[in-house]
């Protein structure tokens, strides 16, 4: 099965850390590392890493874009960059060494021309081929049409093709106008797709196994943080706890389930046992330190916590 991601806003994620926190003080950053980030390039990477072939697609604007494209080529990555004009967006995360907190910055995104739009159509039409996987990963910039993803799964909806998005706010909500083969919000977002502030776990339940019961999605998995996940199915709900370990930094780890379980999907495995992979790929995310995913020795030692 091929397997293609897309990632429309993606960043050039930079970590550091500093002694402590202090305010109107100038603050010496040290350990400073650079990351290719984004939802759809961060689920490339650690299905990279789990041997899963895969072709990466995002947009990439100005020297920013350019150095992105280099982190991916570094990395190995089958990679499809899709040139517009805004420069591609960066992010930072820093630590304070003295509390152990983590504290993030998250950039907006650029604006995308009409003709862009027309550009990364093509491109996905292009690369999304019979009986595919697409995977639709990350934000939607502010200034980039909300219903981009409905657009994009309009346009391969002669393809047979099993359409796994991973966003959030409005984009998520208009996506589900049409099917999809997997969902995964969290408890938050699942509340606001059912017009609530906050679910019971019985309402949370029931609405997403309506969402499959309407055809809405053949999986619906929501993420529920250091608490683990649940997946609701044709075969009811399953629910899998997340194993304990010392947690370094959650960035990436909600990317990271989402490659977990679509190497599962494309093994032929039970609802089960992708929610079990995917929580596997999140936890050992969590393990490592400023904006690094999943290393496939943290796979293996959260695989044997979870036996």
């Amino acid at each position: 099965m091929k397997i293609i991601t897309l990632t429309v806003n993606p960043a050039v994620d930079k970590s550091a850390q500093i002694d402590q926190l202090v305010p109107e003080q100038k603050l010496n950053c040290k350990a400073i590392q650079y990351q290719a980030g984004g939802g759809g390039v961060n689920i490339s990477r650690v299905l990279h890493t789990l041997k899963v072939n895969n072709k990466c697609l995002f947009t990439s604007g100005g020297d920013t874009g350019l150095f992105l494209k280099r982190l991916l080529k570094e990395e190995q990555l089958d990679i499809s960059p899709i040139p517009v004009e805004s420069w591609t967006r960066e992010n930072l995360s820093v630590v304070d060494n003295k509390t152990e907190h983590q504290y993030r910055f998250g950039m907006p995104g650029g604006t995308i021309s009409a003709e862009e739009i027309v550009l990364i159509k093509k491109i996905v039409h292009r690369e999304v081929t019979e009986d595919a996987m697409f995977i639709i990963s990350g934000s939607i910039a502010e200034h980039m049409p909300q219903d981009l993803y409905v657009q994009l799964i309009q346009l391969l909806q002669n393809k047979n093709v099993k359409v796994v998005v991973d966003t959030s706010g409005k984009a998520l909500e208009l996506t589900l106008k049409e099917p999809v083969f997997l969902i995964k919000p969290n408890q938050k977002e699942l509340a606001q797709l059912a017009g609530k502030l906050f679910m019971s776990k019985h309402e949370q339940e029931a609405f997403a196994l309506e969402l499959v019961k309407k055809g809405k999605a053949t999986y619906v998995v929501v993420s529920m943080g250091a608490r683990g996940a649940f997946i609701a199915s044709a075969d009811g709900i399953s629910y899998c706890n997340t194993p304990s370990v010392k947690v370094k930094s959650t960035i990436g780890a909600g990317d990271s389930m989402v490659a977990g379980m679509v190497y599962a999907i494309q093994n032929g495995l039970s609802a089960a046992d992708i929610l079990k992979w995917g929580v596997v790929c999140g936890v050992a995310t969590t393990m490592t330190d400023g904006t690094n995913l999943a290393s496939k020795e943290n796979i293996k030692i959260v695989s044997g916590l979870m036996v």
